[in-house]
């Protein structure tokens, strides 16, 4: 029954109204796993979007450019192009309602807030890569490959690739202007924005790109962007000193062809020469500049009107610049997305060195092992456990039985002083606690051993005023001269006055 422009408005803020209900209803829980949360995350980011479009299709409407939704008003209130006739509209609205349940006499009335509280248990399909792990890592192989096979970039192992790709400053600014070095960041800035938006949804990378270009902008006109000081501002104020292409970077003319040729018409307008031929003819024009000056060079290769690298130099400077600027701005987006990410890069160091150790077998088991734990505790922890009487926890995670509560007296609460006034609850866990390594650290640093005469001690002066005791009660503080009064031979060995006697009766010293 929708036929109606008016109809359509009304339906249109209802599922409005509606999404937004369930956006709140499903923030409102709290996911059990990473997984769940992700799931979330992106339902809600698939509700907003609808949420968008309908209100973009609500604002064409009541914008009216057609008029249609002012007609429509004028034919409810009768009029009509010989007059105002209330009763012919109402009559003709009742005609078509029920031209309508007689075409569909089983029609009934759908309830909508079922259906859309089936979206709440709805998992959108995300997809990642099997290296990805359901976003916990990232996947930088492709781009580890094209890093190491560049001349920008070293061959290093995959893990300390993951140390280096997020510093591009570290990288020379001249290696920069390539167009292999504007490929593989477009490629990489590319990737992390795709696992950005996987992984966040919610978040709003547009916004966080406008403050990263407001600060550029402003960075770069100062010349402070990192790795970039003031190469900008030196370009501009003398473009004849400008070099399009480092030639000291290419041993060969077959090196320079590729470069391609709108590169290479670009270095050679900016020197003056001439800029026509084939790839192969540009390129080896633009390497005599490499060993012969530009004065020494014949004027064939110059063009007409030509007297320098000035003339022609300065379109081809500001071009080159602007080409740069984008690449820096493209590291800067970079950089921005590693820090959202430093989490996940830590992460994927961390299982890059520890897969390096083990076997294919032993990381698929630890996969399956994982997936199995992570399904266990979101089971375990949709079950509420009902304990009132608030009983100890067992070894199953459940509340004991309350007869073996009473029967051990586990509701009783001991406290031990020399374990640092640690609470032991009930009696069983009072006795064993003696031979536990709590108990004995305690009693190493009071310098008492641990034997069954301090058992039931609890109290540090108690063990200590004991300790004395023992002591002289085996007599431990005696002076014993057999045994603590030395001598010593003419060879310089120390005896105990026993020994020494001994040993002088046998007429060993």
């Amino acid at each position: 029954m929708s036929s109606t422009l008016l109809e359509v408005t009304r339906a249109a803020h209802e599922d409005v109204e509606r999404l937004e209900r369930l956006i709140v209803k499903d923030l409102q829980n709290d996911p059990p796993t990473a997984r769940d949360r992700l799931y979330q995350s992106h339902r809600v980011r698939n509700n907003i979007d609808t949420i968008i479009s309908t209100t973009e299709k609500l604002v064409e409407i009541y914008e009216d450019k057609d008029n249609a939704r002012k007609d429509e008003i004028a034919a409810l209130g009768g009029q009509t192009a010989t007059g105002i006739n209330v009763f012919s509209a109402f009559y003709d609205r009742l005609k078509e309602i029920r031209e309508y349940h007689r075409k569909h006499p089983a029609a009934r009335a759908v309830d909508a807030n079922e259906e859309y509280e089936a979206l709440l248990k709805e998992e959108p399909v995300v997809e990642f890569s099997g290296e990805e792990a359901f976003g916990r890592y990232l996947d930088l192989h492709e781009l580890f490959n094209q890093y190491i096979n560049s001349k920008f970039g070293a061959k290093i192992e995959y893990s300390a690739y993951l140390d280096v790709f997020s510093q591009p400053h570290n990288i020379p600014w001249k290696l920069k202007s390539t167009r292999q070095y504007r490929e593989y960041m477009e490629n990489l800035l590319e990737y992390l924005i795709y696992f950005f938006q996987r992984t966040e949804p919610l978040q709003d990378i547009d916004r966080i790109f406008s403050k990263v270009e407001a600060e550029f902008e402003e960075q770069w006109a100062n010349g402070q962007v990192q790795g970039w000081e003031k190469q900008g501002q030196e370009n501009e104020d003398d473009p004849a000193q400008h070099t399009v292409i480092d030639l000291d970077y290419y041993g060969t003319v077959e090196e320079l062809m590729e470069v391609g040729p709108e590169k290479l018409k670009e270095a050679l307008a900016a020197l003056g020469l001439k800029t026509g031929g084939t790839v192969q003819q540009r390129a080896e024009r633009l390497f005599l500049t490499k060993l012969t000056p530009l004065e020494k060079l014949d004027k064939k290769h110059f063009a007409k009107g030509s007297h320098g690298p000035r003339q022609n130099g300065s379109s081809a400077v500001s071009q080159d610049i602007n080409s740069l600027k984008h690449v820096a701005l493209m590291e800067a987006k970079m950089k921005k997305l590693c820090d959202l990410l430093s989490k996940t890069i830590e992460q994927t160091k961390e299982n890059v060195v520890k897969k390096q150790a083990l076997t294919y077998e032993e990381m698929e088991q630890e996969r399956e092992e994982e997936e199995t734990q992570v399904d266990t505790e979101s089971d375990d922890e949709d079950q509420q456990i009902y304990n009132p009487l608030k009983l100890p926890m067992g070894w199953d995670g459940k509340p004991i039985p309350y007869w073996l509560y009473k029967l051990h007296g586990l509701g009783q609460e001991f406290k031990c002083e020399i374990c640092g006034n640690y609470s032991y609850w009930g009696r069983r866990a009072f006795e064993r606690h003696f031979k536990e390594w709590r108990h004995q650290h305690g009693m190493r640093c009071l310098g008492i051993p641990n034997t069954k005469n301090f058992n039931e001690i609890t109290n540090i002066q108690e063990a200590q005023e004991l300790w004395e005791k023992i002591r002289e009660r085996q007599g431990v503080n005696k002076w014993r001269p057999d045994l603590e009064e030395e001598y010593e031979d003419k060879e310089g060995n120390i005896y105990n006055k026993k020994t020494y006697t001994d040993l002088q009766r046998q007429g060993l010293i």
